[in-house]
């Protein structure tokens, strides 16, 4: 891909043994719905989980962004069970120099801290890196959520800094915005670690 071309990121279906990533729609809302009333994620300050009734203005807003061109959101779908778990996607896409945010990540609560959060990073990175040719790739967290900053930091990210006052959580209070990336020379060692944190973490 030339140095500057743009990124033109259609939906497309990402999968491994673990997950398969399904380009968002509007028949994904009831599941997406239920997924995030396990844990009921909606009363959690830090996530953008849709509460009860919300899911399909939820998954509308996504496919704005993407129609938009600045968003490709995904659906989670676990594949040993076969069930949509929850959801992620590319956004702030930025065509020149070629680079976007992951983020808008969101799992039931009996898959977090397990296998799938890597699986579909992995996913999401390579797919950034070598198919749509980012130099960059973003990640952006509440500065109050530990969790959060510490899973980045498995991936392999490295942290830039803070941005202060960044945005409005859903509560309206503003939040301070920690912003970690990973740059195309970075990725083949990241991925190297990544495909050996799945296998640990699978083997469980």
């Amino acid at each position: 891909m030339p140095d500057h071309a743009p990124i033109r990121p259609a939906p497309t279906r990402l999968k491994d043994a673990h997950v398969v990533l399904e380009p968002l729609a509007a028949d994904h809302a009831p599941a997406l719905e239920a997924a995030a009333a396990d844990g009921r994620l909606w009363n959690l300050w830090f996530t953008s989980a849709p509460a009860p009734g919300e899911a399909r203005a939820y998954v509308d807003k996504a496919l704005q962004g993407q129609r938009e061109g600045h968003m490709l959101p995904f659906a989670v779908r676990e594949k040993g069970s076969g069930e949509i778990v929850g959801t992620s996607r590319y956004y702030d896409i930025v065509a020149d120099p070629r680079r976007l945010g992951i983020g808008y990540t969101w799992y039931a609560k009996r898959w977090q801290k397990s296998h799938l959060n890597t699986a579909c990073k992995r996913l999401l990175l390579k797919h950034a890196f070598e198919a749509l040719g980012c130099v960059a790739v973003e990640f952006h967290t509440d500065a109050r959520n530990l969790d959060s900053q510490r899973a980045i930091e498995r991936l392999g990210a490295q942290r830039e800094g803070v941005l202060r006052s960044h945005r409005r959580r859903p509560d309206g209070s503003l939040r301070d915005t920690v912003c970690y990336s990973i740059l195309d020379r970075e990725w083949p060692d990241v991925q190297r670690w990544l495909d050996l944190r799945l296998q640990r973490l699978a083997a469980r």
